[in-house]
């Protein structure tokens, strides 16, 4: 019966749910508008230069301020502020004619490889650095904490700033900026988990055994920390995207004429009146994902915490 309770397979009157019906309780739940948003862009991404009708970069002077397909011509008092659009461009054409659509597909892969380095690497250095803070403990976890309070401190967007004026815009430096903020955020929380663990049982059990603590922390400790590293991953997937098309917007992340969201949305904002659709279009992209994300997240957190999957 506590298996059944952990694996949530009782029923909240206490009987059994046959296996069938607890999947298909399981799959009723899942966010399913969030990851057909979530597996899209991945698509789109990674097969940008197949689907993509234009090149990201492609100018066409004639053919600029287009707006979308199924918006029609603008007059105001006699003068004509945009042509009527057409599906040759679904989602219209920028100032410079490049096709909207198109260098949403690229700036999706830009924003998706940013938050996989990113996340990869921060939560990596912070995982290691969380699991020696709280196993060691002393002068060592007291200088690693201070390093995360003085991390976390610092505004992420100034010290990319800073970073874009030393190193240069680009990929490798928004990713180094964001890997420099983010660790902390990982090594706070998986300290927390490692201080609780330490004290169990079995751990006691694996000392007197003869184990050493690289022994300890490998076999006995990382297996337990698994589920909240890749629940904190997923819930910070949106941060990353966010940051990445902040800093952008900014000037000091991808730099121009890389397609990028954040760029995309800085390149219309002078336009947003009569131009809406260059801004509006890569802004509603970054929304949709950065919630869907968090939902994903937020479920997955459910799905694998047994405390909170018994309440579900």
């Amino acid at each position: 019966m506590a298996s059944d309770l952990v694996s949530g397979n009782v029923s909240l009157l206490g009987r059994p749910k046959p296996r069938r019906a607890a999947l298909w309780w399981e799959l009723r739940r899942a966010p399913w508008i969030s990851l057909f948003i979530i597996f899209a862009v991945v698509f789109v991404a990674v097969f940008a230069p197949v689907i993509a009708p234009y090149p990201p970069n492609k100018q066409s002077l004639r053919e600029k301020l287009l707006p979308p397909a199924w918006q029609g011509e603008r007059v105001e008092n006699g003068v004509v502020l945009h042509r009527a659009g057409t599906w040759e461009h679904p989602l219209g054409t920028d100032i410079l004619g490049r096709d909207s659509l198109s260098r949403l597909f690229y700036g999706a892969r830009v924003s998706l490889i940013v938050a996989a380095f990113a996340l990869l690497s921060g939560g990596a250095v912070g995982g290691l650095l969380g699991v020696l803070s709280g196993y060691v403990g002393g002068k060592l976890d007291a200088l690693i904490m201070r390093a995360v309070d003085a991390t976390l401190a610092f505004p992420t967007i100034l010290f990319a700033l800073l970073l874009a004026v030393t190193m240069g815009q680009g990929l490798l430096t928004i990713i180094i900026a964001i890997t420099l903020i983010l660790w902390a955020r990982f090594a706070r929380v998986i300290r927390g988990e490692v201080l609780a663990l330490r004290t169990q049982d079995y751990i006691a059990l694996a000392r007197l055994h003869g184990c050493s603590d690289f022994r300890i922390m490998l076999v006995h400790i990382l297996p337990n920390i698994v589920n909240t590293l890749i629940v904190m991953l997923t819930l910070h997937v949106g941060l990353v995207i966010l940051t990445e098309a902040s800093l952008s917007f900014l000037g000091a992340g991808i730099p121009p004429p890389t397609a990028s969201w954040g760029q995309m949305v800085a390149d219309g904002r002078t336009k947003v009146a009569t131009a809406w659709w260059i801004s509006i279009v890569p802004g509603a992209a970054i929304t949709l994902v950065v919630i869907a994300f968090n939902l994903f997240g937020d479920w997955l957190r459910d799905r694998l915490d047994p405390k909170l999957r018994q309440l579900a």
